[in-house]
């Protein structure tokens, strides 16, 4: 399964700028999968949120796998270039199988 939210923001910490991201989903569903609503919901509670790229990243991955438990999951968090630094945050949980 494969999810794309190209409308993600939250706040830098230390300025309070607005960050914007696409992130983008994969996983390999275990006993429940993400519901298109309540993900949209979810993220857009970040928005007023002062937070690290790394931190929101790992942060959403925590909660996604707590609410789905997936075979496999993948979150990538691709941030809009500020100050000439491109971030990407990549980060997994469990073991992806083949299909």
């Amino acid at each position: 399964m494969s999810i794309e939210l190209p409308e993600f923001t939250c706040q830098c910490p230390f300025s309070g700028y607005p960050d914007f991201a696409v992130l983008r989903l994969i996983y390999q569903p275990g006993p429940r999968v993400v519901e298109l609503k309540a993900i949209k919901l979810y993220v857009n509670s970040y928005r007023e949120q002062s937070i690290s790229h790394e931190e929101v990243t790992n942060r959403i991955l925590d909660d996604l796998v707590a609410a789905t438990d997936p075979v496999w999951m993948q979150l990538e968090a691709d941030f809009n270039p500020r100050g000439n630094v491109h971030t990407v945050v990549r980060v997994s949980h469990g073991s992806r199988q083949p299909c």
